[in-house]
């Protein structure tokens, strides 16, 4: 028989060159795949920087040649670079632009990642079975309802479901997530025993290590820093500089406690401030929403809800609605952002989620 073959996204770090040691070892024929997003043209007046995920691609093309090298596997590269621009990097601008907060590794996974890589690399040739990549999550089939399910990685500490809410099923029954029962130790090791350089790489920090005003690249639009009450207190060049929670460097003082940005009104171009207490919430609504199993478990119910990737769930009730669904949680959460994700959680289980609205 035939061994099945994988296509693994080979960034250049330790996670991606782990889940093809993993591949390897369990007998699938393994082949390795780097996506080209960076634009040589993006107007950066600091000059890109290393350790994230927009980066010059020179150098992990370099080091996932040399792990391929290695392994004994093939490797090709794979031009996202255009519709990366058109997907990610333009709805990080709008998201700004609207007073919103965006998250660009949710889109970039379900678009870029997990939707142009591997459908460019089957239109370059490359026949493979199965996807594959170096995020901590699993993916289990449930045999009740006949569909995949997306769930929580083992090492709680590492998890990267809340990234991953947007699979749909057909991504989902063709993925493999090797590294969703290890931790980030055994990882390590394991690259280590496969005689791999990445083994002690350090890890990606954002998806951009730099000011984000310059991915922005937006002319100055001066507007008003007022209180929840509408007084003026101080004047700002741009509310995309500013960011729900954000305490220093606002110009501001005279108030007899610390005071924070609570909200951003594109509309009227204010930045809103308030004392901390007025960070705090117990209802969002959400749209532009996916669910996992391609349809919300029921039209009302109780789960566990993630506002930001470090967020601890807090329980809440959902209200699906018309344009998405309404989550009314149980205690107050600090920092609902808009244009961040709101995940929902059964357990273990990615019911779905939506951008925060």
């Amino acid at each position: 028989m035939d061994k099945e073959t994988v296509l693994v996204g080979l960034s250049g770090g330790v996670d991606s060159a782990a889940t093809a040691v993993l591949l390897k070892e369990q007998g699938y024929r393994v082949i390795g795949a780097t996506m080209l997003i960076w634009d040589p043209d993006l107007p950066l007046p600091q000059g890109p920087k290393k350790n994230a995920c927009l980066a010059p691609d020179k150098d992990d093309v370099q080091e996932a040649t040399a792990i391929a090298n290695k392994l004994g596997i093939d490797y090709v590269t794979v031009d996202c670079k255009d519709a990366y621009k058109q997907t990610v990097l333009e709805n990080f601008r709008l998201e700004y632009s609207c007073g919103r907060t965006p998250n660009p590794c949710v889109l970039c996974n379900s678009l870029i990642k997990f939707g142009v890589l591997p459908t460019a690399a089957r239109a370059q040739g490359i026949a493979f079975d199965k996807f594959a990549t170096g995020h901590y999550a699993r993916v289990a089939y449930d045999e009740k309802s006949g569909k995949y399910q997306l769930k929580r990685a083992l090492d709680l500490s590492r998890d990267q479901s809340y990234f991953l809410y947007r699979l749909k099923q057909e991504q989902l029954a063709h993925v493999l997530f090797p590294l969703g029962e290890k931790n980030k130790p055994e990882i390590r090791e394991k690259a280590r025993q496969a005689g791999l350089k990445v083994a002690d790489k350090e890890d990606s920090m954002d998806f951009y290590c730099g000011d984000y005003n310059d991915l922005l690249n937006f002319s100055d639009k001066p507007g008003d820093i007022v209180t929840l009450d509408g007084k003026v207190v101080a004047h700002h060049d741009g509310i995309w500089r500013y960011t729900i929670g954000k305490r220093k460097g606002l110009g501001i003082s005279g108030f007899k406690e610390p005071m924070y940005v609570v909200k951003l009104d594109a509309e009227k171009n204010q930045v809103i401030i308030g004392p901390k207490e007025a960070l705090y919430s117990d209802i969002l609504t959400a749209t532009n929403v996916s669910w996992i199993a391609a349809e919300p478990p029921a039209a009302q119910f109780d789960c566990d809800v993630k506002i930001r990737n470090l967020h601890n769930a807090a329980r809440a009730h959902i209200t699906v609605t018309e344009n998405g669904f309404e989550a009314k949680f149980e205690q107050p959460q600090l920092s609902i952002t808009a244009g961040q994700s709101a995940v929902l959680y059964d357990g273990d289980v990615v019911l779905g989620g939506g951008m925060i609205l």
